[in-house]
């Protein structure tokens, strides 16, 4: 353009000095330089004003790291956890909490105007975690060596598969914290085969830990490639040590990737499962099978979506992606039939045990994905709680046609949540509410709860 001035793009390695001024939704914070360039920085706040090293630079926008904090925002708070500047697992530790709830709903309603075409989306404010640290039932850790040959145990660090090494988290569950400390002792001392990604080969990949939020009962997983010797022993040790681990079992994945579970599982001790408490259900937990982590706001989403479907005696509700049944045994107190749909087996198994074992008869479970088996149905209302990628085009077109009055869409990903919901929208339905929750605190993830009506 005539009379333009263009501006110098920096170069990688150059130092810059930017002003942090939003937190973006991959869990960096973004800010400009004073040219106006766009850099993503790890472990920044709104307000901070930094001295940042390009380490990656594109043409619109760049990617940086610290290198000096030249005026800290008054958002800024000390990370609870020691590691917190080095572990890829909680983003937002540096974060008040304040900030941070207000910085996931304003995700959702960026996401809705930019990627599904809202105007004025009807957001609320984010209903909090309760407790803020300390609430996670699971955690998933890869085992590793480092650089000595020692076992580590932790989590990776950021865009990397250098495992930080962890005796504690302060995010999960405190009552894990010595079952993780005892694990790494029993791996060491029996000098178990530990898994190298690059050669693939070595026996234990991860630990998986879980505990029953309201139960206290713990599971404990190992994750192989290959067989590890004394595991019974091991296992009735850890038993006799820590009198609430019901079972501990051992999960078989010899394939490469970043999947962390494979099919086969067997227990080696206790059973193969640990009950917990969600919305006055008893529900089974297996080691693979997915349950929100953290049991007292899963209520608090399930309350929602209960209020939103509003099912009467006379209405059947289709739960979608269902897994074990958390969201169709609380839908069937109103309902006069719940049906929940579930492609993973076990899931689907778990589900009727579930709901048999608390009593719950207006609730079936059928096998299969939404796609093949939603036409075949019909629905007064129907539930949505689809994996991060969220539904297949057939999903919705399968909804269009049914013409439920009401559907309820639970998503972990503002994305696809856009997406799905402007498709919803061209085919008749009206959006009426999003209630962001936050489900996983300390972290950019943020779970929504929509309800759409037909119009």
């Amino acid at each position: 353009m005539v009379g333009s001035v263009a501006r110098p793009r920096p170069m990688q390695g150059d130092l810059v000095t930017i002003e942090i001024t939003a937190l973006a939704a991959g869990g960096d914070s973004v800010g400009r330089t004073g040219a106006g360039y766009v850099v993503f920085v790890p472990d920044a706040v709104p307000g901070d004003r930094l001295e940042v090293r390009l380490v990656r630079v594109k043409r619109d926008h760049g990617f940086g790291q610290v290198v000096r904090v030249l005026e800290n925002s008054p958002h800024r708070v000390r990370p609870h956890c020691i590691v917190a500047d080095r572990c890829g697992s909680c983003q937002w530790q540096a974060v008040d909490y304040a900030y941070q709830l207000a910085a996931k709903r304003q995700q959702v309603i960026e996401a809705l105007v930019r990627l599904g075409g809202f105007t004025n989306p009807p957001v609320e404010p984010t209903i909090a975690q309760p407790v803020p640290f300390g609430y996670r039932n699971k955690s998933t850790f890869p085992v590793g060596r480092n650089a000595r040959g020692e076992v580590v145990v932790g989590y990776y660090r950021k865009d990397s598969h250098r495992i930080v090494n962890l005796n504690a988290c302060p995010v999960q569950d405190s009552r894990l914290d010595p079952l993780l400390r005892a694990a790494k002792e029993a791996i060491c001392d029996r000098n178990w085969s530990i898994y190298d990604e690059a050669r693939h080969s070595g026996a234990l990949r991860h630990l998986a830990l879980r505990i029953g939020e309201r139960t206290g009962e713990m599971l404990l997983t190992l994750v192989t490639h290959g067989v590890l010797p004394a595991v019974e022993s091991a296992a009735a040790q850890l038993r006799d040590q820590f009198p609430d681990l019901v079972g501990v079992c051992v999960n078989e994945n010899t394939e490469r990737g970043n999947a962390i579970f494979g099919e086969r599982t067997h227990c080696v001790a206790g059973r193969p499962y640990l009950e917990d408490i969600l919305g006055g259900f008893r529900f089974r937990v297996e080691p693979t099978t997915f349950f929100q982590i953290c049991t007292s706001h899963a209520e608090s989403l399930a309350r929602l979506v209960v209020e939103a479907a509003a099912a009467g005696p006379g209405d059947t509700v289709v739960d979608a992606y269902c897994g074990i049944g958390t969201l169709s045994l609380p839908l069937a107190r109103g309902a006069g039939q719940v049906i929940g749909i579930e492609s993973y087996l076990p899931s689907v198994e778990q589900a009727r045990t579930n709901a048999q074992f608390n009593g719950v008869a207006n609730c079936k479970f059928i096998a299969g994905t939404v796609e093949d088996q939603l036409p075949h149905l019909q629905a007064d209302i129907v539930v949505l709680d689809p994996p991060r990628r969220g539904c297949e085009r057939a999903v919705i077109a399968a909804i269009s046609a049914l013409e439920p009055r009401r559907i309820v869409y639970v998503s972990c990903n503002p994305a696809t949540l856009a997406r799905d919901l402007q498709l919803l929208a061209q085919d008749g339905y009206n959006l009426v509410s999003v209630q962001p929750v936050d489900l996983f605190a300390q972290t950019h993830h943020v779970e929504s709860v929509a309800l759409l009506v037909r119009g």
